[in-house]
């Protein structure tokens, strides 16, 4: 019976039971939460709304995320990949958000975003043309740039996170300790369990690193659950939308950039759930379906979406692509949307919990950047390519002043490891001529 759930699990039409997809998609909900919520929070504070629309901003968050990731599993018209994965805010706009948000407001965030969408969409049109010029080691270099670049948001999880660091608890004992048994719960039943054990591994980590947190004492924050209210919705264009030039070729820029994220991770996603390559029509599915959904949350206040890196990495850790499980994922982030409640509870969950869980599945990404890279033969023009690539964008990512001289549009731009390595990485595959024979 448990090899029948389990193979239900790891079939995309497959069935299992609603009692045992619920735990999977729990899974989910949780590894991209804390990431789903925070972005709003930071533009909320930028352009200065009022303490009520920051609320607002963070539920059209998870009303988009709910939307966009539905919009994958159930294609319409061909915008959605019909393939899972879990959409949410995306952590890689905020440099560009940031700047638009000081210069101009919030409006002309969502104005800028409503056309960025629009432009992406043909983006997704000619992705078969386009598909030439990210192989593997573009793809590949891309996907193992984000798990590295995650690694330190992991590491400030466990610390304790920015209020610890405001505090100056960051790093106390009792949040290592913390993590340190998140992580251990986590690795066990991955390593060690059966069936449903092994693949909720993540969400029984959490549980018990929860339940250690509660029993700790003044850990657990419930002042947000205590201060959301019941019952909400977006009110549609209450932010508004400004269109400046300057703020759309910003957008655009970026949508571009994530749109290759997004080849990256709908790429692993292929690789990591179904033991195959991504193909153009699903490709272009997911960059129309961000598109698409971009140009909804500029109307209701929910900012850019792409899918969530930890989420591509859970999946392949656990092999889970039930459509039914990302269904309960897509409809959970629409209740705590409406329901403030919800999301309220789940964000009381202790940051060193968080952080303790997702050390596996930043490093699940990092190695299925390993694995896409592989897909080529790592001659010395591959491996040359792919490490000046890493090199300079994560050597800038960690001394930022070197771009100090530079204008502060293309400080932003820039300081971006993604952003750096996939430049340089696109550049030299298209630049540097194929070596004739192959060399190991």
């Amino acid at each position: 019976m448990n090899q029948t759930t389990n193979a239900e699990l790891l079939r995309f039409e497959g069935r299992p039971s609603w009692g045992v997809a619920f735990p999977q998609a729990m899974q989910h909900v949780l590894a991209m939460l804390i990431g789903n919520i925070t972005p709003p929070m930071l533009i909320a504070g930028t352009c200065g709304l009022s303490a009520e629309e920051q609320i607002m901003l963070t539920q059209a968050a998870m009303i988009i995320g709910g939307i966009t990731t539905l919009l994958q599993l159930f294609p319409v018209l061909g915008f959605g990949m019909k393939m899972p994965n879990v959409m949410g805010v995306a952590f890689a706009y905020m440099p560009i958000l940031t700047i638009i948000g000081e210069q101009y407001g919030i409006a002309a965030i969502f104005g800028s975003q409503l056309v960025a969408g629009f432009v992406s969409i043909f983006i997704g049109m000619f992705i078969g043309r386009l598909r030439r010029f990210f192989p593997p080691i573009v793809s590949g270099t891309v996907v193992m740039s984000i798990g590295l670049s995650l690694y330190g948001t992991a590491i400030n999880y466990i610390g304790g996170g920015s209020a610890a660091q405001a505090n100056g608890s960051f790093g106390a004992p009792k949040f290592w300790l913390l993590a340190i048994l998140t992580l251990l719960v986590t690795l066990g039943c991955n390593f060690f369990g059966k069936g449903l054990i092994k693949t909720s591994g993540m969400l029984i980590g959490i549980v018990v690193g929860y339940g250690a947190a509660l029993a700790m004492g003044g850990v657990v924050d419930f002042t947000n659950l205590q201060a959301a209210s019941w019952f909400s919705v977006p009110v549609p264009f209450h932010f508004g939308l400004e269109f400046h030039p300057d703020a759309i070729v910003m957008m655009i820029l970026m949508y571009m950039v994530q749109a290759v994220q997004t080849i990256g991770d709908v790429s692993s996603t292929a690789m990591g759930g179904f033991d195959r390559e991504a193909t153009d029509q699903e490709l272009g599915g997911a960059i129309k379906g961000q598109g698409v959904c971009g140009m909804i949350g500029a109307c209701i206040g929910g900012l850019p979406t792409d899918p969530y890196s930890q989420n591509v990495g859970l999946i392949c850790t656990t092999k889970v692509v039930a459509r039914r499980v990302f269904t309960m994922v897509g409809v959970i982030m629409l209740l705590a949307g409406i329901f403030p409640k919800f999301s309220g509870l789940m964000a009381t969950i202790p940051q060193p919990v968080l952080g303790g869980a997702t050390v596996t599945v930043f490093a699940a990404i990092t190695m299925s950047g390993i694995q896409l890279l592989n897909e080529q033969p790592l001659n010395y023009r591959n491996r040359m390519i792919v490490g000046i690539a890493l090199a300079l964008g994560l050597g800038i990512d960690a001394a930022p002043d070197i771009l100090q001289f530079v204008p502060p549009l293309l400080q932003n731009i820039f300081g971006s490891s993604l952003v750096v390595s996939f430049l340089v990485v696109f550049l030299l595959n298209i630049l540097v001529p194929q070596e004739k024979a192959e060399e190991a």
